[in-house]
């Protein structure tokens, strides 16, 4: 994985959010009274449409205006690093007021004797359709903040609890592109079809919330120990608004489309882009709706602008019918302005035929995890991925993460695995492991073992430890039990060196079946190959490269003998405005040039990280400050990145291709792969007259670089190649736009640049001495 050594600073604007909350400005609908009583031991709070009962145990109860409970829950749960997970035994209300005079109920927890120095106190009041509850934790200063959770069991739900990730987009106050932020997460409930709850919080992990336990961490209290919060709120609409109006936002906007991903099979679709705003202010609001889409190449798709009013603490939805691209990707924002209030938010919408994949197990295109994010339904995912390209899953197992094997046997998609061993293990624990393992793994084609095992990078100590704690077990338990599977060392980070000549010289490349690494890569293009020999493996260090780590791979490959190469985890990362990571218009070339350079140096399978943005246990949680978060063929709003098309570009091009050769040019910043498909020759062609690094333009801050929008050309000088050609010729870009050429006297001019495109229609061809080119124009008289 590559290294990150930069972060953006905590927004000024979140901090506001979380003080407004905490000063009660709530307007989800015209106040009402709020009533309380207290009488044998339960205290009662009443507002409109919601009330809070509370009972001696701890117990909290939600009701609805019906006064029925709609969550009810008992405990608090508190982590200590030294003495462990900790539930409060019961729990004493009483009626008392906040500081502000506003009733509230207090709940004084308890705790078993091993906790008896951590107090839990509850408070919690109501306001419309509104409930507000905090826990004031103190205790030992070994306890975890991010380890508090509350019980709550919902009540005859009419449709499973979800996740959903509260987000808005801002302008980056450096410049650059705009990027989403989050708000907080809701965690939501449905009772029939109009009634909706939902706990929303400022951070909360789903990894950590099931049907009894809601995870809310705590945030320090400066009057000492730690406050963990979560508002309730009853509402008919969607979660995103519900969060506008109740914390009283001014505006909110979210952007929704008519299809699963936003994508469209055919160019003149009618596509239907719905805009749902959101008023939390005390005051009906008249608003201007705004829409832009542009193509990939910057034309204006569209431009117009509505007007609606918009009810206060109401919504207003609006739908936009637009028509689909001839080819590729279209952009588009929406901009909701009331006054000097602005909200606005993007999302993409692309078209994306269906295709008849023929190469079957000799696919190269893989992903690298599970589908841990099966939204709107793992079918639909899965019918996704099938369409991109997608042949192999490299981690799958009865019992583990994401989806059976069994899912993916049925759609005649691959899978393998990868389990993850202790380089601190001793003797008797690596083989148990090894057994233990290996019989997970026996159903994979390819037994990943371990990784990114190789810490410290590009020094090779690891290397020893490995192969004696985790390879060798493995190597000699399948020798024992005469199972198949194909074995591969741990992926390495990097191509390392120095970790491969060590593993070799220790015997292991005798023990492996495959050879797997991350190639990750910094500011350079795909193609750079690093001067030297001496790779610097800092947070922007030239070890990050992904052709010359290639290159040596093979090297050491022509000196110890052939191994199928893998890379079970490549990357094109777009964490927003960082001069280390890609740009969106640079990661979709860079994908579509990773992969025509995988496939012409024959890699067996290239696995992309990862699908979605998102983070593990916080999926759709937008993260601009987390590169982990930013690895993604598709948006936050699962709508794609120009990644994914360019991802179905390599795969629908190098399907069953085969590699001809590089080709050779009279000028040596021209480069070319050629490739034979069915199709005829297909030509990979680029120009690096601009270099090799990317982003170093314009004014940059420590990481902060101003990116360009996506539709903007970042490749300045553009070089021109005329060649012989066929009476057509067909161009290809990163996102699979299709431009036809002009062919005349059997001759075509190309114009070439940092961008790789691929052409149809050219004539390679190889010399005496077994050189590839292009055939030279003809002779015009």
């Amino acid at each position: 994985m590559t290294s990150e050594a930069f972060s953006r600073p905590t927004l000024d604007r979140r901090r506001f959010l979380g003080a407004a909350l905490a000063a009660g400005v709530v307007l989800v609908a015209e106040s009402t009274p709020i009533a309380a009583y207290a009488a044998a031991g339960d205290v009662t709070l009443t507002a409109g449409g919601i009330s809070l009962l509370a009972s001696p145990g701890g117990r909290l109860a939600i009701r609805d205006a019906a006064g029925v409970t709609r969550s009810a829950g008992s405990k608090f749960q508190v982590k200590d690093s030294a003495t462990g997970i900790h539930l409060s035994t019961g729990g004493t209300p009483a009626l008392s007021a906040l500081p502000d005079g506003t009733p509230a109920i207090r709940m004084d927890y308890t705790f078993d004797v091993a906790a008896a120095s951590t107090t839990v106190t509850g408070w919690f009041s109501v306001g419309t359709s509104h409930a507000v509850l905090e826990w004031h934790i103190t205790g030992a200063a070994t306890l975890v903040p991010d380890g508090f959770l509350f019980s709550r069991a919902i009540q005859a739900p009419t449709a499973p609890d979800d996740y959903i990730a509260i987000t808005e987009w801002v302008r980056d106050a450096g410049g650059g592109i705009p990027y989403e932020d989050t708000l907080g997460v809701a965690h939501t409930s449905t009772w029939g079809t109009a009634l909706h709850g939902l706990f929303l919080l400022d951070r909360s992990r789903q990894a950590w919330t099931n049907a009894t336990w809601v995870h809310a961490p705590g945030v320090a209290d400066p009057a000492g120990g730690w406050t963990s919060r979560a508002d309730f709120f009853f509402s008919e609409t969607h979660p995103s608004a519900t969060a506008t109006i109740g914390r009283g936002r001014a505006l909110g906007l979210e952007l929704t489309t008519d299809r699963d991903f936003n994508l469209y099979e055919s160019p003149g679709d009618q596509m239907q882009l719905t805009a749902l705003v959101a008023n939390g202010g005390a005051a009906a609001a008249s608003v201007d709706l705004e829409l832009w889409v542009r193509g990939f190449d910057g034309t204006l798709l569209a431009s117009t602008t509505t007007t609606g009013s918009v009810a206060a603490a109401g919504t207003w939805q609006h739908t936009f019918t637009l028509t689909a691209p001839a080819g590729g990707i279209a952009l588009a924002e929406v901009v909701a302005r009331s006054g000097d209030d602005e909200a606005f938010a993007r999302t993409n919408l692309a078209v994306l035929p269906a295709y008849d994949y023929q190469a079957g197990a000799d696919s190269m295109f893989g992903i690298a995890n599970y589908p841990w994010l099966q939204r709107p339904s793992a079918d639909a995912l899965l019918d996704l991925w099938q369409k991109v390209g997608i042949n192999l899953v490299r981690i799958a197992y009865d019992g583990g993460p994401g989806l059976p094997p069994a899912s993916f046997d049925a759609r005649g998609m691959r899978h393998n695995i990868e389990l993850q061993p202790s380089l601190t293990a001793t003797d008797i624990e690596a083989t148990t492991w090894a057994a233990d393992n290996l019989a997970v793994a026996v159903g994979a084609g390819y037994f990943e073992v371990g990784n990114e095992l190789n810490r410290p990078f590009n020094s090779g100590d690891a290397a020893q430890a490995y192969l004696n704690t985790a390879l060798r077990p493995v190597f000699d338990r399948r020798a024992a039990t005469g199972d198949t599977v194909k074995l591969m060392n741990n992926g390495l980070a990097g191509m390392d060196k120095p970790w491969v000549e060590n593993f070799i010289a220790a015997g292991g490349w005798d023990l492996i079946d495959a050879f797997a690494y991350h190639p990750g890569r910094g500011n350079f293009t795909p193609d750079y190959i690093p001067p030297g020999d001496d790779w610097n493996t800092d947070g922007d260090g030239t070890y990050w490269n992904f052709y010359g780590g290639l290159r040596q791979l093979k090297a050491l490959m022509a000196e110890h003998g052939e191994k199928e190469i893998w890379l079970t985890e490549a990357y094109a990362p777009t964490k927003p405005n960082s001069w280390w990571h890609d740009t969106y218009r640079h990661a979709a070339e860079n994908v579509l040039l990773t992969l025509a350079l995988a496939k012409a140096e024959g890699v067996r399978c290239v696995c992309w990280y990862q699908f979605h943005d998102s983070v593990l246990g916080m999926p759709q949680v937008a993260d601009p400050d987390n590169v982990e978060y930013h690895y993604g063929l598709m948006n936050r709003d699962l709508s794609p990145k120009p990644s994914l098309l360019a991802y179905a570009t390599a795969a629908r091009t190098l399907d069953q291709a085969t590699f001809r050769g590089r080709l050779t040019f009279a000028d040596p910043q021209t480069s070319g792969l050629w490739f034979d498909t069915p199709d005829g020759p297909a030509v990979v062609l680029w120009n690096r007259a601009d270099g090799y690094l990317l982003n170093t333009a314009g004014q940059r801050t420590d990481w902060h670089f101003p990116a360009p929008e996506v539709w903007v050309d970042p490749w300045p000088t553009k070089t021109t190649v005329t060649v012989a050609a066929t009476t057509s010729v067909r161009q290809v870009d990163a996102v699979g736009q299709i431009r036809q050429l002009p062919v005349a006297g059997g001759r075509v001019t190309l114009t070439l640049d940092g961008a790789p495109r691929i052409h149809y229609g050219l004539v390679p061809r190889t010399d005496s001495q077994g050189k590839h080119t292009l055939a030279c124009a003809p002779v015009q008289n």
